[in-house]
């Protein structure tokens, strides 16, 4: 499949590289968009892998096909500060695309700024770097490629979940280290099956990920605001839990899979944690926010938690004092569940495809929307 969405990627760059140069040396016309997009610096891994599109300069494969029809297209990296390569172009850019992965903080004082801002494009999914409803306000619309990166963050959770309870990484950092001590290792390590595993939300991450628990014979339990298919509930063998904090202190796993609202920003604070049970692993490849920063960092310390894994920071990229990069037990990474090169492909392709149906003056896939005329997407509700 990736192979397809990386030939179509290909040939539309191939097909625009023989009309751009026409157009280079002319102005642009009154129907040219400046579109901007913010995506991680590769530098010396750039040439490393053709189908490397998720950087600034793989720039998502869709540099040329823009030029060719006249559009101007700037990428960078550079996103923080007044004095940032983004914030120069903030006044005038109609479009802006994103990325969860090195998110550009979209607030409500840069929307107000940006006064001829007709788009925002999320490439991959998770759109809460975005003032949400001062983008509604706004008039804007809001989307992201729905489900481009869905398997890629389940399997990352499913291999963070194992990480953590076999106890590998001190068993790695022997090895490197020249040392050799089962027992430092064999002391905390356990078997997955028959354990309770809990999902909070339940959404298309979550249920892939229950599916993939499945073969380990694992008791599952998910909570969310919407049930699951009955049919697909008995397939996987899920368990609905009402009420979050009956099912937080049954669980010997927790994995977070809920977006980052108002409601769910903060959830898992000291009191919250304090009611899982002790031991318990907690997986996190949602959103930093969802937690806080320090009553994890102290459950971690005090053995409450004796393992947190995930690639979610707040902010991104995480400062060299996050008190996450420090904390006894963790396996934490930048943020790279969602953006496997077969990820990049599927995103690449999404956002292109929205681009053309924009320019054409037709709707995306409704599941793509996050804001549309005025109204939030049920789940930022």
């Amino acid at each position: 499949m990736w192979r397809a969405a990386a030939k179509r990627l290909v040939d539309g760059a191939l097909a625009g590289s023989r009309a751009a140069h026409a157009i280079q040396s002319n102005p642009l016309s009154a129907r040219s968009k400046k579109i901007v997009g913010v995506f991680y610096k590769a530098g010396e891994h750039a040439d490393k892998n053709p189908n490397f599109v998720g950087c600034v300069e793989g720039a998502l494969g869709i540099r040329n096909w823009l030029e060719s029809q006249g559009h101007h297209y700037i990428v960078t990296d550079d996103k923080e500060g007044p004095n940032s390569e983004l914030e120069k172009h903030i006044e005038d850019m109609h479009i802006l695309i994103t990325t969860p992965f090195h998110p550009a903080y979209v607030t409500a004082e840069r929307i107000k700024k940006a006064k001829n801002l007709e788009l925002l494009l999320t490439a991959g999914i998770g759109s809460d770097h975005i003032d949400l409803p001062a983008a509604a306000a706004a008039g804007l619309t809001v989307a992201e490629v729905t489900g481009s990166n869905t398997v890629s963050v389940a399997e990352d959770e499913l291999l963070r979940i194992l990480i953590l309870v076999r106890n590998f990484l001190p068993g790695y950092q022997q090895v490197v280290q020249g040392e050799w001590n089962v027992a430092g290792i064999a002391h905390r390590a356990y078997d997955l099956e028959g354990k309770t595993v809990g999902t909070v939300g339940a959404g298309r991450i979550g249920r892939l990920l229950l599916q993939r628990l499945k073969p380990f014979n694992c008791n599952l339990l998910y909570h969310d605001r919407l049930k699951i298919d009955p049919e697909l509930e008995k397939e996987i063998g899920a368990k609905f839990e009402e009420d979050l904090d009956a099912m937080l202190p049954k669980c010997d796993v927790v994995v977070i899979n809920t977006p980052l609202t108002d409601k769910t920003r903060g959830m898992f604070n000291k009191e919250r944690i304090a009611k899982m049970k002790k031991g318990v692993i907690v997986v996190n490849n949602a959103r930093g926010a969802i937690m806080d920063t320090q009553a994890v960092a102290d459950a971690c310390s005090s053995g409450h938690i004796a393992g947190y894994g995930g690639d979610v920071w707040y902010p991104q990229p995480a400062p060299k004092d996050h008190p996450w990069r420090y904390m006894p037990n963790h396996a934490m990474t930048p943020h790279i569940s969602g953006t496997t090169i077969d990820a990049q492909l599927r995103y690449a392709e999404g956002v292109k495809d929205m681009l053309d149906r924009y320019f054409k003056g037709e709707d995306f896939p409704v599941q793509n929307y996050i804001v549309k005329e005025g109204q939030l997407a049920s789940q930022y509700q």
